[in-house]
């Protein structure tokens, strides 16, 4: 058994596939109409036949006190492996992305978190292990 696909509640479709795209680097791998929204999916460049990212629209009521929840308290939605978290913030911060926890090394584990733009916290991780 392996994850196929998992989810962002995203407040603006398009907005989020800009900033997963062409900030993140992810590309689009689905894009098909579904009445006012769309089945919307990234995946990294690095393994385009891997794990999908589905940009969900946050329409279902529950979503925002889930969403607010986690932003307010600063738990991330999402977690994303990287092979430098200070290369990458630097180069995610000179693109105006801001972030809510900059670098954080933890014994061989680094950290840092940003704001997606659209509803999110993201953590970028590295692990030594």
């Amino acid at each position: 058994m392996r994850i196929h696909l998992t989810s962002a509640f995203v407040d603006d479709q398009e907005k989020a596939l800009r900033f997963y795209t062409e900030v993140l680097g992810f590309v689009k791998k689905h894009d098909l109409p579904l009445g006012e929204d769309r089945w919307l999916t990234v995946v990294s460049a690095e393994n385009p036949d891997g794990t999908e990212l589905l940009l969900e629209p946050s329409r279902h009521p529950v979503v925002a006190a889930y969403k607010t929840g986690l932003a307010e308290d600063g738990i991330p939605a999402l977690s994303f492996a990287v092979d430098d978290v200070h290369a990458e913030f630097d180069r995610l911060r000179g693109l105006g992305v801001r972030f809510t926890q900059e670098p954080l090394e933890m014994g061989q584990v680094t950290t840092a978190v940003l704001d997606d733009t659209c509803g999110n916290l993201i953590q970028i991780v590295h692990s030594e292990q």
